[in-house]
């Protein structure tokens, strides 16, 4: 063997052991992230020093609850102003960016300031998820330690994958998901040296979750269903209709960012606008306030009433695309999931209560429905069906998924240039490659 040839292997070796150290400390970031948020949710909305998981729909503060989101909207943009602008937004497009324009390095304030930000974002009602803040977060201890270790522009983009990657498995314990999110979005390759020690960072992270959390599913459901002729077909049209709606969904979101920049104020003072508001909307709907995983569930479980659904599909689509469109600090996928389950569960419902005949099932409905619209707002199109199937085990659902998210993304695709997560660094003047590419060890 070649000293060359020996030195190359030694490099994938380092890699790979970085990959591993870095997914070690996001499990510990995303622990004390979540932590963070709950502890800022008994802050702003109990007024009490706890850990302990609670949600801001359960409040009693009446009316004062208008200007919880907007107190911690106003934090945000302080933080922002005075720490650091990156911290805005939802944190995948940010960890792009650096990858494209600046050589994957990442300003290692960012490590603890977006962290923080999102906790204080979500704490006070954000409407968003934690996965998107952790993901930039694990990304930042990705590319902090690729700064400090001297390794190519190249390998610290696998090192900053690895550290998102097992930000977002240490969060939903879906590792072949994160790793495919990681591919999709960060790497834009498919080769051995890249996703080998990515692959490795999220298995030590979803090794490490144990310790926090059990091992069930994330989404716990009711056991599917296996669909028949009729019912596939019915499933696949769905997945055209949310194409669409992933396309509506990424445009008015972008459409609210841009009326933002209208407004004669400085944008340090945008959160705290949009925070009012979504304080106004938590006082109609409060289940559109915080995280709402568990609105997620209830739809997958098919225990929301018609009513109940419609509420929140509306009022959290309101909050979030406000509350983002703001430029405050947190993540997207929560939200699309929230949004693409319960427009399931309603299309499930009309179905089966008026067309029996069909044989659709009401849960595999909002189960497709959630990752058939992140793949049509994300383009990540295995991820989407990979994410559904770790994070229910529910393996019935594989057909269905995949080709309904196929389908939302290729109505996403014709209709819509850029995507949720694309659109923003786009309209900066960078170029993002649209598909990735094989590759040999080398």
């Amino acid at each position: 063997m070649s000293s060359q040839e020996l030195s190359r292997r030694r490099r994938i070796l380092l890699i790979c052991t970085l990959s591993c150290a870095v997914a070690i400390a996001s499990v510990g970031v995303a622990h004390l992230l979540l932590l963070a948020i709950n502890f800022c949710t008994n802050l702003f909305y109990f007024q009490t020093f706890s850990l302990q998981e609670s949600s801001p729909a359960q409040n009693t503060l009446g009316f004062a609850a208008v200007l919880v989101p907007a107190l911690g909207g106003l934090i945000v943009g302080i933080m922002a102003r005075y720490g650091s602008a990156s911290i805005r937004g939802h944190g995948i497009p940010e960890a792009m960016e650096n990858i494209l324009l600046k050589e994957s390095r990442i300003p290692r304030r960012i490590t603890f300031l977006k962290p923080l930000s999102s906790a204080i974002a979500i704490g006070s009602g954000g409407p968003f998820g934690a996965e998107g803040p952790i993901i930039a977060t694990g990304g930042a201890l990705g590319s902090w330690l690729g700064q400090i270790v001297p390794v190519s522009p190249y390998e610290r983009k696998i090192i900053l994958a690895s550290g998102a990657a097992a930000g977002m498995t240490a969060i939903f314990g879906t590792p072949l998901a994160a790793v495919l999110l990681a591919i999709e979005l960060l790497l834009f390759e498919y080769r051995p040296k890249s996703f080998v020690p990515v692959a490795l960072a999220t298995v030590v992270a979803a090794t490490l979750r144990n310790v926090f959390t059990d091992t069930t599913a994330f989404f716990v459901m009711p056991n599917l269903v296996m669909p028949d002729m009729r019912s596939l077909f019915v499933y696949l049209v769905f997945g055209a209709l949310a194409g669409i709606l992933a396309v509506a969904v990424t445009k008015s979101i972008y459409w609210v960012e841009d009326m933002f920049e209208h407004l004669p104020v400085h944008w340090m003072w945008w959160p705290a606008l949009g925070g009012l508001t979504v304080g106004l909307i938590g006082l109609v709907e409060p289940r559109a306030l915080g995280v709402g995983y568990d609105n997620i569930t209830l739809s997958l479980a098919g225990s929301l009433t018609v009513g109940a659904a419609c509420s929140i599909f509306f009022w959290k689509f309101l909050a979030w695309s406000l509350a983002l469109g703001s430029g405050t600090s947190g993540g997207t996928l929560a939200p699309i999931l929230t949004l693409g389950s319960a427009f399931g569960f309603l299309t499930g419902t009309f179905l089966a209560a008026y067309f029996p005949e069909l044989h659709t099932d009401t849960s595999t409905m909002a189960l497709i429905g959630m990752a058939a619209l992140f793949a049509g707002s994300s383009r990540a199109l295995l991820a989407s069906v990979l994410f559904a199937l770790e994070g229910t085990k529910q393996p019935v659902g594989l057909v269905p998924l995949l080709g309904c998210c196929s389908i939302a993304y290729l109505i996403s695709m014709v209709t819509m240039k850029n995507s949720i997560m694309t659109e923003k660094i786009v309209r900066r003047g960078l170029k993002v490659p649209h598909e990735y590419y094989g590759g040999t060890l080398s």
